[in-house]
């Protein structure tokens, strides 16, 4: 027999198990039966989640009931072809978008991570790790600003501890934060410099190619010594979106500002006369580069769409064919 309902918070996930918190300790939890009958992927606890549990008597175990609602939830697209989402952090206050001042360092990219960033709930702030070995900061700060609009953009070093006492600053006392990025760019060192002390294992990046290796496996939810908390996150060798609402917006405002000065309310801003965006990048205000990555991000959240449109349809036919055999087969019995 369970007992009563207990809140507790989802510090790790591993294969369908969760490693709870509550104010009587830590516990081990599975899936009721009736939650994962009555729910999809999407709703399946997450690191940082709020849950109701029932502990199992004389087990230090339970049994998870009810996942609470989120305050925020930044998620992608599962790698490959299949058409699902993967959540990588909930219920967090700041998303921290962590690139290395090397050739980590990638302005595309971190659209990507910005759009979602967004849509997400969650305050994004732009964490440039590795600043002791940096000669020209300034370039990388003004290459972040022109794509990051009203974010903070924050230089740090694990090394030497610079920058280190701002980041610490946001994640005061209840406050939680996610770190996303690369394999390789610090982040695991990034929460043992905010701890004081060694609680994430670290590896340097590759010499020859500045790339990463994969120190971190899976995602986990730490207690910082200020009170905050601070979720470590698997690098990502990519970043597919699942879909946006205002992402596309926050992002990308200066395109959309321009486009709003286009002579034709339709314009395709290809050749078209008086398209205030071919004007912009002829005239050096915006790079091509920045606008073949909206085009592309656009077409990308599309077919995202349409796909997801398709899913829901053939779902929904499954359904009430479902349904339909179901009344049959009731039919039948009554004759």
């Amino acid at each position: 027999m369970l007992g009563k309902g207990i809140v507790g918070r989802v510090l790790l996930e591993h294969k369908h198990l969760y490693r709870v918190i509550t104010n009587d300790g830590e516990w081990l939890c599975s899936l009721s039966g009736k939650f994962k009958f009555d729910h999809d992927r999407e709703a399946f606890p997450a690191v940082g989640d709020w849950v109701v549990m029932e502990q199992m008597p004389g087990e230090e175990k339970g049994i998870i009931q009810e996942v609470l609602p989120r305050s925020s939830q930044f998620s992608r697209k599962v790698a490959g072809q299949t058409t699902d989402i993967q959540l990588i952090a909930v219920n967090v206050d700041y998303v921290f978008l962590v690139m290395s001042l090397n050739d980590d360092f990638n302005v595309r990219r971190l659209e990507r991570y910005l759009l979602a960033a967004w849509d997400s709930g969650a305050t994004p702030v732009v964490v440039l790790t590795k600043k002791d070995a940096c000669d020209d900061l300034s370039y990388y700060i003004n290459e972040v600003e022109s794509v990051a609009f009203g974010v903070d953009v924050l230089a740090v070093s694990s090394v030497t501890g610079e920058g280190i006492d701002h980041l610490a600053a946001l994640l005061s006392a209840g406050k939680t934060g996610a770190l996303l990025g690369s394999s390789g760019v610090g982040k695991s060192s990034l929460i043992n410099a905010l701890s004081g002390e060694e609680v994430m294992a670290v590896s340097d990046i590759r010499e020859d190619d500045s790339k990463g290796r994969h120190t971190t496996t899976h995602r986990e939810l730490s207690l910082l010594p200020g009170g905050g908390l601070l979720i470590d996150t698997p690098g990502m060798r990519e970043f597919q979106l699942w879909e946006s609402t205002e992402g596309v917006s926050a992002s990308f405002k200066d395109i959309e500002e321009l486009a709003v000065g286009c002579r034709f309310r339709d314009c395709q801003h290809k050749k078209e006369p008086g398209c205030a965006i071919q004007k912009a990048i002829s005239n050096g205000i915006l790079k091509e580069e920045r606008y073949r990555s909206y085009v592309k991000l656009l077409r990308e959240l599309a077919h995202i769409e349409r796909k997801n449109d398709v899913v829901a349809k053939k779902a929904e036919v499954n359904k009430w064919k479902q349904v339909t055999k179901n009344q049959r087969k009731q039919s039948i019995k009554k004759k």
